[in-house]
């Protein structure tokens, strides 16, 4: 019989109540609100425990307090990607995020989702789908990352977007749904 956990990152229908998730969510809380506790002068005590929070940190990460997430250890990070403040990360799916991408402020990432009946939603299983999200990325400060969404490399997500489908390579992608408006330069 498969985990509750191997059925959350499976993509299946799990019981976010499990014992073992509901500890490792415990887990998260507590780094993420000591990274969230770390003045500009603790650079050092932060970018440890972005690593412990983060184990598939690259290096180079940077992280500007508040940040929140549901496990951290979900997350995969390239070399130098930047979060600005308050950003969230539901990470029930594998998140993968390349190299050099920077987040604007209060941008969320969802790969958590929930079935669409109520009858569903009754059961108080949820499921997930992975986000992935390209080299040289830059998100705009509000937007939302929806689950299952891929943005490719070099693109840029406009603020206040709602990314509900993926967007290819090299796009400047706006609204709400966003869109893709024109291509970007290399």
């Amino acid at each position: 019989m498969r985990s509750q956990k191997e059925k959350m990152l499976g993509g299946e229908l799990y019981d976010p109540l499990d014992p073992q998730l509901s500890a490792e969510r415990r887990r998260a809380r507590l780094l993420f609100k000591a990274l969230n506790d770390t003045g500009d002068d603790q650079q050092d005590e932060r970018a440890r425990l972005i690593k412990e929070l983060i184990p598939a940190a690259g290096e180079g990460v940077w992280i500007e307090p508040p940040f929140y997430c549901d496990y951290g250890s979900n997350i995969t990070l390239g070399d130098r990607v930047f979060f600005n403040f308050n950003c969230v990360v539901l990470d029930v799916s594998p998140v993968l995020i390349g190299s050099r991408v920077w987040f604007g402020p209060s941008v969320h990432i969802y790969a958590a989702t929930h079935p669409l009946s109520a009858a569903g939603r009754r059961t108080g299983l949820e499921a997930g789908k992975p986000v992935e999200i390209g080299d040289d990325v830059w998100v705009g400060g509000g937007a939302i990352i929806c689950p299952g969404v891929r943005v490719g490399a070099r693109s840029v997500i406009g603020a206040g977007s709602v990314v509900t489908r993926d967007i290819p390579a090299g796009s400047l992608a706006v609204g709400n749904p966003c869109r893709v408006i024109r291509e970007v330069g290399e």
